[in-house]
């Protein structure tokens, strides 16, 4: 029943994210189609999964959708937000974000972003063990939009392109790249909106 739930909130979406809330930031400078943004802190909702970068995806989903379908104590459901982040997990964690480049994953870290107004302190407890609930402090990140499909090659050819403004603008960055979804799988690719972020130092 959880999966018809999904497969119809998820059919029900605009295609244009600018419907979907997400979280507040402001653009501070802008390098060609790269964007550093100053994001406010926002709370998450997250699963680790031992799984391939393409698998995790479907996995975590139907787990984070139930929690916020009403899989928590007190059954509160939470509107659906974007967007839906991606990023592989260091072994040792040395801030909120995920950290250095260097690190050998340990999994996947996948992430619903809750409605503006919800902490962690108002936030219902999860009724499964496997989702967390975290607060993104704020913070500077680096963010290239892409349209087109979730395919490997599509993401590395823009992160590629992320780097090299980065690196001819003297910007440094720290930790794993982030891939942000901010549209439902049935949208189609060329209407998608998709990015992908590195942590400002």
């Amino acid at each position: 029943m959880l999966r018809h739930l999904l497969l119809f909130t998820l059919a029900t979406m605009p295609l244009w994210s600018q419907a979907i809330e997400e979280p507040d930031y402001e653009v501070v400078r802008k390098l060609d189609n790269v964007e550093l943004r100053q994001y406010a802190p926002y709370v998450v909702a997250e699963v680790v999964l031992n799984a391939t970068a393409d698998e995790a995806g479907s996995q975590a989903f139907p787990i984070l959708a139930g929690y916020i379908f009403g899989k928590n104590k007190g059954e509160k459901k939470f509107a659906m937000t974007a967007p839906v982040t991606q990023s592989a997990t260091p072994v040792k964690m040395e801030m909120t974000a995920p950290v250095t480049q260097a690190a050998l994953p340990e999994g996947v870290r996948v992430q619903f972003v809750l409605p503006k107004g919800v902490t962690l302190a108002s936030a219902p407890e999860p009724l499964d063990p496997r989702v967390q609930l975290r607060l993104v402090p704020a913070g500077q990140w680096a963010a290239i939009r892409y349209s087109g499909t979730w395919s490997q090659s599509n993401y590395e050819e823009h992160l590629a392109l992320l780097k090299a403004a980065l690196d001819e603008a003297g910007v440094a960055t720290q930790g794993e790249p982030v891939l942000a979804r901010y549209n439902p799988p049935f949208t189609p690719w060329f209407l998608r909106r998709n990015e992908i972020w590195l942590a400002v130092r």
